[in-house]
């Protein structure tokens, strides 16, 4: 029984990580959005079938659930009625077959992601999750202990810089009040303690993680190595396999995710909205 069961069907994935919820998120009362937000940090990445939503009702059901951010630091929104919507068409080279947590290139990252299945191929396309609460759990002490105190660099540049330079004509949107122009690197601690748990989590992901900071180059291609095998291990993961009508929820700050690229040129067409979040924190000294 979890602590959202008075108002959610819910049925867990696993001990700790994932759940199904049986819910109409276009009807859900106030009651049951508030339900499904505490579902949210509790289970870290949430999924919905069945759903009804278009782009206005994706809109409003986010809006609900947090504040949004606009569609992205550097891709612009599905059109001028909803700039918060981030549209991942593969007929535009919208993949995300890299593992990564959403836009840990800025200052402060989404809070959390909704993303609803607009367009899928016959076959494939699935998306993991992995639970980086878990892979942070898992380590052993000793190595806790010497993350708990490190710091990595994050760059978008290699899978946006392009896009900015080139599509946008280096004219980027607007994030946290900053337009983007170009995309600096930012750092933040490779163990993030989450703002409403106090929970830790390993905080770094192939996709925007270049480095360890204050190493050696060796020793950080080592570290990340190392945190990039283990958070990736198939008892910390959940995989979805997409069907019409599909929504899933997950918490950036606890969470990373691959989708898989399997389905050739067929068309695949996701919406993605975030929440707006705040500057990781680390554990600090002592």
């Amino acid at each position: 029984m979890t602590s959202t069961s008075t108002a959610l069907r819910l049925e867990r994935l696993g001990p700790a990580f994932g759940a199904l919820v049986t819910l109409d998120l276009a009807t859900a009362d106030d009651a049951q959005v508030v339900a499904v937000r505490s579902a949210l940090t509790e289970h870290k990445v949430l999924f919905f079938r069945d759903q009804h939503l278009d782009p206005d009702s994706q809109v409003a059901l986010g809006n609900r659930l947090g504040e949004l951010t606009p569609s992205h630091p550097v891709v612009p929104g599905l059109d001028d009625a909803h700039t918060e919507i981030y549209a991942l068409d593969s007929a535009d080279d919208g993949f995300s077959d890299v593992w990564h947590t959403d836009v840990t290139f800025v200052k402060q990252p989404p809070l959390g992601s909704i993303l609803r299945a607009v367009t899928l191929p016959p076959a494939g396309g699935d998306t993991s999750w992995t639970d980086l609460e878990l892979a942070y759990a898992s380590l052993s002490a000793p190595v806790r202990r010497l993350a708990d105190q490190l710091t990595a660099v994050h760059d978008g540049s290699q899978e946006f810089g392009y896009y900015l330079a080139q599509r946008r004509g280096g004219q980027g949107s607007q994030w946290e009040g900053e337009t983007y122009t170009t995309l600096e690197q930012v750092q933040h601690p490779v163990v993030r303690v989450h703002p409403e748990t106090g929970r830790r989590s390993l905080f770094v992901s192939p996709g925007f993680t270049i480095r360890i900071d204050g190493v050696s180059d060796a020793e950080s291609r080592y570290l990340l190595d190392l945190f990039f095998a283990h958070l990736t291990k198939p008892e910390h993961i959940v995989r979805h396999r997409w069907a019409p009508g599909d929504v899933a929820m997950w918490d950036n700050r606890s969470t990373a995710h691959y989708a898989n690229r399997d389905y050739g040129d067929t068309r695949r067409v996701m919406h993605r909205i975030t929440l707006r979040g705040d500057a990781p924190v680390g554990v600090g000294p002592g």
